[in-house]
């Protein structure tokens, strides 16, 4: 299918200019972290097995805050390397050509912090006692060298050793934990291809309580003083999965698990196979339903099926908004239809300044990515009718499992499904700023 925008359009926004590189593709990150949660201390070590994409002089990570210490490819020195704030640039004793895989091992320490963005702070940041990875869009750098493109996805083993009193949590399942002389080790291995800004550690004094639901293990982890909120805040989760698997096809990853901290969080945080929640969202008065169907949701759209490109975001965040109005009707609350037509009355009071295919990188995270977002899912569902949508949604995050899309992939897979022409439809929506309205039954 051709290009998705209008003649005459305006060229496409550039998001993170500084951020990853299409030369090479990283296939596994080994990472070996020691980290002192009293002094915020952290050593490392990460080792990349990384592909040439063209001929390679050199590679650009992205590394943050921290310093590279000692640099091997393939077990050797590098006949160079550098670091700058935002980069360690490694050049090889030779030439790589395009398609030869190598090995990069990096040493590192320091005290890591978060980045600052226009999007706030991200990236590793220290609790009042632990720690939390919010990485979207660019914060992995913060805590190991990487490619740091969402396209880029590789397979993860972490390995955490820490004080003996915390409990680790990582990105993957845990394969190994042993304690000995006050500390403890934690080691988690991820087998799907993750993207970098989705690789998580979440520190802290937890409470691990492992539960089964819909055939899925999952497991909730909190610390004890707020117990009871959680324990009825997140009691649904087991019913989400029954119902978002029912309609968007089988859960995508062997297990899920739900971190509640100790410290407020402003927004929840999606990562892969994992979502993390701030006491703030333990209310003990289900207020933040909504938000634990979102987080849940972005397990099919946003971490299996992920972006290509940042300006595709409504394909995440679209999708997980359209799942808490699909939530809202199976639990028996509001209808999604009715939730679709408040959200184009609260959209239609606000600034027409925002192209949903493009939104740029000041507005990707606008609410109005997500309502619009919704929106055109429901028109669409409206167009296609239940049994065509449905079977849509569930035949997209089958054909792109643990992979990534474009707009226009999902502009030419849904055609597929229907008989009704939908390009004024994606168009009206997706292109221009002004909000079409929603179709009638």
């Amino acid at each position: 299918m051709g290009s998705d925008r209008a003649p005459g359009a305006a060229a496409p926004h550039v998001y993170l200019p500084r951020s990853g590189s299409t030369d090479f593709s990283v296939l596994h990150y080994d990472l070996d972290l020691r980290y002192r949660v009293a002094t915020n201390r952290l050593d490392a070590r990460a080792t990349l097995r990384v592909r040439a994409d063209v001929a390679l002089r050199s590679i650009h990570l992205d590394l943050v805050h921290l310093r590279a210490k000692r640099v091997k490819v393939d077990g050797a020195r590098p006949n160079r390397w550098t670091q700058s704030q935002t980069h360690l640039t490694v050049t090889p004793s030779g030439p790589v050509a395009a398609g030869d895989e190598f090995e990069v091992e990096v040493q590192y320490d320091g005290m890591p912090r978060p980045r600052r963005s226009r999007w706030g702070a991200i990236g590793w940041e220290e609790l009042d006692d632990g720690v939390l990875v919010a990485a979207q869009p660019s914060g992995a750098p913060t805590w190991f060298p990487c490619n740091d493109r969402p396209a880029d996805k590789a397979t993860y083993r972490i390995r955490i050793t820490t004080e003996e009193a915390y409990t680790v949590l990582a990105t993957g399942e845990l394969v190994d934990h042993v304690v000995g002389r006050g500390t403890g080790t934690w080691t988690y291995e991820e087998q799907a291809p993750t993207s970098t800004y989705l690789a998580t550690v979440q520190i802290g004094r937890y409470t691990m309580e492992p539960r089964r639901s819909a055939g899925i293990d999952w497991t909730l982890a909190y610390p004890v003083a707020i117990a009871r909120r959680v324990l009825h805040d997140f009691a649904p989760v087991g019913r989400m999965l029954e119902v978002f698997q029912e309609l968007f096809g089988p859960y995508p990853f062997p297990t899920y698990t739900v971190v509640v901290t100790e410290d407020p969080l402003e927004i929840p945080l999606e990562s892969q196979g994992m979502a993390t929640f701030g006491s703030s969202h333990a209310d003990g008065r289900s207020g933040s339903e909504r938000l634990i169907a979102h987080e849940l949701a972005h397990q099919w759209f946003g971490n299996s099926v992920g972006v290509a490109h940042w300006g595709d975001i409504w394909l995440n965040e679209g999708f997980a908004c359209y799942a808490e109005w699909l939530w809202s009707e199976a639990a028996g609350h509001a209808k999604a239809d009715t939730l679709a037509h408040r959200a184009h009355a609260m959209l239609s009071r606000l600034p027409r300044d925002l192209v949903l295919g493009d939104p740029g990188p000041d507005l990707m995270f606008d609410d109005r990515v997500y309502k619009r977002g919704a929106c055109l899912l429901h028109a669409l569902r409206l167009a296609m009718g239940d049994e065509a949508f449905f079977a849509l949604l569930r035949g997209w995050t089958s054909a792109r499992r643990h992979g990534v899309a474009s707009t226009a992939d999902f502009r030419e897979f849904a055609a597929g499904f229907t008989d009704a022409a939908l390009d004024d439809l994606f168009d009206a929506w997706l292109l221009a700023p002004s909000l079409p309205r929603l179709p009638a039954r």
